[in-house]
């Protein structure tokens, strides 16, 4: 079982923390229900067929990417894997771009030729959404030295999960990120299980996984309670300070944990079919209670006087309805066509440059 524990110390009181104004507290709980709201939207419209291939969602891991996305500035960069629908919405994607793309259709974010892994914003520098595992890493250090090398003062977020640790593109990217001094934090979210193989089986590791960052010279902290959204900032916030102001790198892990399967199709670990198997009912259910991020965040915020249990209901049914307006524009939305094969391959092509009418490529010196 992944072991999350509660937070010694009360984060809310912390310099970043109490900085928070109370409509950003507000906002940072919305954020986090819009997330929740939509999966659980997705999900239903999975199993009605509307829409296929895989579908890893996030319920569970909220106040991870709410609250890692919530320090960005102007020259702050996310990118992550395949569970990536909250980071999107958490960089301010809307919902019906969103759901289109998981429906396969041309109103998508990604004209309906991604699907549920390849979310894209990058007028708000959201680089997706990366199928192959620890795809990501290397781009996530390629953000991060193109930052450097521009001289600007900013990082790149880069989320994997704990089943990525293991792939060779992310050693490699930490031995650059460390021998570069390159402002790119790796953030591990771990959730205890590499698909449906738990982190000791998996892994080889001494006390966590953030800790083989040492290895390569690099700065690593662990967030041990990633339900605690006040956690969460405080120990990502003290990351992106070190980026911005060192321009060093740094390795994160964050415990946390999901709710549903690794994915939909993951049937018999999901909340309409509990069973016995890699992850028991009892498993679940004690994380569900304990470890709810937006429940604990909730109650936080209402022994804080910021918000009340109305309010966070009206919270809830706007994002309901949001949801749903969402799965209406996706269905009344037009698929791609067969033309749109051809289009959105090669930026070159498409914009009709030099490059793209001859295939050659000319560099400056």
């Amino acid at each position: 079982m992944p072991v999350l524990a509660e937070s010694t110390t009360d984060f809310s009181k912390t310099e970043i923390n109490a900085a928070l104004t109370a409509e950003q507290k507000r906002h940072l709980l919305r954020d986090m229900i819009r997330i929740r709201e939509f999966e659980t939207g997705a999900f239903e419209q999975y199993q009605k067929k509307k829409m296929g291939g895989f579908l890893h969602l996030y319920i569970g891991q909220e106040a991870v990417a709410v609250g890692s996305v919530s320090l960005m500035g102007d020259n702050d960069h996310v990118i992550t894997a395949y569970r990536d629908h909250g980071h999107a919405l958490a960089v301010g994607m809307g919902m019906d771009e969103c759901m289109a793309e998981l429906f396969g259709k041309r109103t998508g974010c990604s004209k309906g030729k991604g699907g549920s892994m390849h979310f894209f914003a990058p007028d708000k520098n959201y680089w997706g959404g990366h199928g192959i595992v620890g795809g990501q890493t290397p781009l996530g250090l390629g953000l991060a030295f193109g930052l450097k090398y521009k001289g600007l003062k900013g990082c790149s977020m880069c989320f994997l999960g704990d089943g990525a640790v293991n792939q060779g593109a992310y050693h490699e990217s930490l031995n650059l990120a460390g021998l570069w001094d390159l402002p790119v934090i790796y953030v591990i979210e771990n959730n205890g299980y590499s698909m449906g193989t738990s982190q000791k089986r998996s892994s080889a590791f001494n006390t966590c996984l953030a800790e083989r960052a040492a290895g390569y010279g690099i700065i690593w902290d662990v967030v041990r309670n990633g339900s605690d959204l006040y956690e969460v900032r405080e120990v990502v916030g003290r990351a992106v300070e070190r980026a911005h102001a060192e321009s060093r790198p740094t390795v994160l892990e964050i415990a946390t944990y999901r709710y549903e399967g690794h994915s939909v199709a993951d049937a018999k670990h999901n909340k309409q079919t509990l069973q016995e198997g890699y992850r028991t009912k009892d498993e679940i259910e004690h994380y569900r209670k304990n470890f709810d991020p937006i429940g604990n965040f909730s109650e936080k915020l209402i022994q804080e006087g910021v918000t009340t249990e109305d309010e966070i209901k009206e919270i809830r049914k706007a994002a309901v309805a949001e949801t749903r307006a969402s799965v209406t524009f996706a269905d009344q939305s037009a698929f791609p066509t067969a033309e749109d094969l051809l289009t959105d391959v090669y930026s070159e092509v498409d914009h009709n440059t030099l490059a793209g009418r001859t295939g050659r490529h000319f560099f400056n010196d």
